[in-house]
C-alpha cells in the first residue's frame, strides 16, 4: 500500500528535519522518496496538517520477555489485580498491565504509546528459545534482546585461559545460535560469586573465585570481542555494586578499564551514587563527575534508568542485589540461577516522595539527562520495571521539557535532595528534537539499527503522529496515530490492527572449528542435549531481520 503522511510538522533530527512542514511518503512498509510524477495518487492519505510527526519510538533497555519476566508475573498477582486489564476488542485479546504486563499487553501498550520497537535488556543463552516464543505472542512491535555472558562459565574460562580467539568465536557462536543481538554483561563475576555461595564482589579487581579472573578483565575482554566482531551494538554493561551508595567509584572505574574501547552503561541512575554503604545518611549524587566524564569520552553512551514515584517490581540478572533489597525493604523475594549461565532476583519495590532515598534517585536520573551535553549518547529509559513502567515515559518528557513542572516536583519531595543533589541548579529545557532523539534517533543509532529511528528513504515505514500540546506528558500519553510499516495501528488510544513485528538479531560469522569444544564443554556441564540449545529458525514465524555491524 502507498501511504502519503501529508503536511505534519516533522522532527526526523537523523536527517537534519527539525520542524519542519512536509510529506511522508511509506511504500510497503519503507519510507520512500516522495513521487514527482504528479500522476501517482497514493493509497491512503492522513492529513497531518498541524500535527507533530516522529519517527516510532525506539525502547533500547526493558525487561519484557524471558525467565525472570514470567517469574516476576507468577510472583506478583497483586499487581495485576491492581493494574487493571487491556479490554478486549473484535481485534485484540484481553490482557494484564500492572508493572509485568503480559505478552500481548506489551505490545498493544508499547504501540499505544508511540513505539513500535524494543529490547528486552537481559536473557540467559538457556532461556533464549522460551524468549522467542514470547516474542512470537507479543503483537506490533519489532524486538530483540540481549544475551548474558559476564558470568558465563565458558566466558570465564577463556579469559583465564588468554585465549582472546576462542572467546570471540564462541560470543559469535552464541548470538548466532540463540538470535541474540548483543552482549550484555551483568556484575560482571558478582553473580557467579553469588551463586557459588559466596559474598557479592564489590571491586574490580576482586578475584572470581575457582576462574582466578577480575571484573576488569571481563569488562575489557567481553568490550574487545564485540568491537572485533563489530557488532550492531558495543558491549552493554551493568556495572558491578548497583544500588549501593558509594558505587559511582565503581562506575568511573568501569568507565576506565575499558581503556577507549566502546561500551554502553546501562540504567546509569542505580550507579551514580555517593556516600557510605553503612551509613544512608551520606547518600549523594556524583552525577556531574560522571557526566563529565561521560562528555569527554565518546566512545561512551549511556541509558538512565530514570526512578518514578509509585509501585513496580525489581527484577534483575543481579542475583545479590535483589536479595540486598528484600533485606532493606522487608519485602517478599525470590532468586532463580540458569546452570553455567546467569542468576536473576525479583522484589516489590515502591519509590515514595517523601523517602530521602527514593527521591533522590528520581533527582539523579534527571541530572544525567540534563548534565550530559550530547543528546545522541543518552537514551530514555526506566529500566522497565526496575524503575518504573515504560508507560511513565510520557512524564519524564514533561520533566525534562517543563523546567517550571521540574521545580514544582522537586518542592514536595524530600527535602535534603535539594542539598545533595543538582538538580535545583538546573535549567536547561528539552526541545521537542531533542525528545525526538533520546526516545528514537539516538537508540536506533546506539544499536546500529540504520533503518530504525529516523524518516529518510529507506527506512521502515514506522511513524507516530501527535496533537501538539503545551502539556507535553498528555501530549505524549496520546498520540493520534502510530504506524507500523506502513500501516495505522493505532488512532487516538485504539488499536486499528494487530500485525506482528520482526524479530531483530546480530548477523554474525565465527570459526565452525570452535563447536567441538562448545559441544564437549556442554556435554560435561550442562543438563540438556546441546543440540537443544540453538534455536530454530521456526521459532522467528513472524519474520527476523539479521543485523550487521559496521
Amino acid at each position: 500500500m502507498l501511504l502519503k503522511i501529508a503536511g505534519g510538522t516533522v522532527y526526523d533530527p537523523a536527517n537534519g528535519v527539525e520542524g519542519e512542514i512536509k510529506d511522508i511518503w511509506i511504500d510497503q512498509g519503507k519510507v520512500i522518496v516522495p513521487p514527482t510524477d504528479p500522476e501517482v495518487r497514493p493509497d491512503k492519505v492522513i492529513d497531518a496538517s498541524g500535527l507533530v510527526v516522529m519517527p516510532g519510538g525506539v525502547d533500547m533497555h526493558a525487561h519484557i520477555a524471558g525467565p525472570k519476566v514470567n517469574l516476576a508475573r507468577k510472583m506478583r498477582p497483586e499487581d495485576k489485580r491492581k493494574a487493571g486489564v487491556v479490554r478486549r476488542t473484535p481485534l485484540t485479546r484481553s490482557g494484564t498491565i500492572g508493572s509485568v504486563p503480559s505478552t500481548f499487553a506489551t505490545g498493544y501498550l508499547y504501540a499505544g504509546l508511540g513505539y513500535t520497537t524494543a529490547f528486552d535488556a537481559a536473557i540467559p543463552p538457556l532461556g533464549a528459545r522460551h524468549a522467542h516464543e514470547e516474542f512470537h505472542d507479543t503483537p506490533i512491535i519489532d524486538k530483540g534482546f540481549f544475551l548474558l555472558f559476564g558470568n558465563n562459565h565458558y566466558v570465564l574460562r577463556q579469559i583465564q585461559a588468554n585465549e582472546p580467539e576462542k572467546l570471540r568465536a564462541f560470543v559469535a557462536w552464541m548470538l548466532q545460535a540463540a538470535k541474540g543481538y548483543a552482549v550484555k554483561i551483568v556484575n560482571p563475576g558478582g553473580v557467579e560469586m553469588w551463586k557459588g555461595g559466596a559474598d557479592n564482589i564489590h571491586s574490580l579487581d576482586e578475584k572470581v573465585e575457582a576462574f582466578d579472573v577480575t571484573p576488569r578483565q571481563i569488562v575489557r575482554e567481553l568490550a574487545q570481542a564485540a568491537m572485533e566482531l563489530r557488532l550492531p551494538h558495543p558491549v552493554h554493561i551493568h556495572c558491578n555494586n548497583l544500588g549501593l551508595p558509594g558505587n559511582w567509584k565503581t562506575t568511573l572505574n568501569t568507565m576506565d578499564a575499558l581503556e577507549g574501547r566502546r561500551a554502553h552503561l546501562t540504567h546509569i541512575q542505580f550507579h551514580s551514587y555517593g556516600g557510605d554503604p553503612d551509613d544512608q545518611g551520606k547518600f549523594c549524587s556524583h552525577v556531574p563527575t560522571l557526566a563529565d566524564y561521560v562528555n569527554r569520552h565518546p566512545n561512551l553512551s549511556v541509558d538512565v534508568g530514570q526512578v518514578l514515584f509509585g509501585e513496580t517490581t525489581s527484577m534483575t540478572g543481579d542475583g545479590p542485589l535483589a536479595y540486598y533489597l528484600h533485606k532493606v525493604s522487608g519485602r517478599k523475594w525470590t532468586n532463580a540461577d540458569t546452570e553455567m549461565e546467569a542468576g536473576c532476583g525479583i522484589v516489590p519495590i515502591r519509590y515514595k516522595e517523601k523517602s530521602f532515598v527514593n527521591a533522590l534517585q528520581w533527582a539523579i536520573g534527571l541530572e544525567w539527562y540534563l548534565l550530559v551535553q550530547d543528546p545522541w549518547r543518552i537514551a530514555m529509559s526506566t529500566d522497565h520495571p526496575n524503575g518504573g513502567s515504560f508507560l511513565a515515559y510520557p512524564e519524564i518528557v514533561q520533566l525534562l521539557m517543563d523546567r517550571t513542572y521540574r521545580q514544582e516536583v522537586l518542592k514536595r519531595v524530600h527535602p535534603r535532595v535539594l542539598e545533595r543533589s543538582t538538580l535545583k541548579e538546573l535549567d536547561r529545557e528539552y526541545t521537542l528534537n531533542e525528545i525526538a532523539i533520546i526516545t528514537r534517533a539516538s537508540p536506533a543509532r546506539l544499536l546500529g539499527l540504520k533503518h530504525k529511528g529516523h524518516l529518510g528513504p529507506g527506512a521502515d515505514g514506522d511513524v507516530t503522529i501527535y496533537t501538539p500540546s503545551a502539556d507535553r506528558r498528555a501530549m505524549f500519553e496520546l498520540p493520534r496515530f502510530v504506524i507500523k510499516a506502513g500501516e495505522v495501528v493505532v488512532e487516538q488510544g485504539e488499536i486499528r490492527a494487530e500485525v506482528y513485528g520482526r524479530t531483530l538479531h546480530a548477523k554474525t560469522s565465527f570459526d565452525a572449528g570452535i563447536v567441538p569444544d562448545i559441544r564437549k564443554w556442554f556435554e560435561s556441564y550442562y543438563t540438556i542435549q546441546f543440540a537443544n540449545y540453538p534455536v530454530d529458525e521456526h521459532y522467528l514465524a513472524h519474520g527476523a531481520t539479521p543485523v550487521e555491524g559496521s
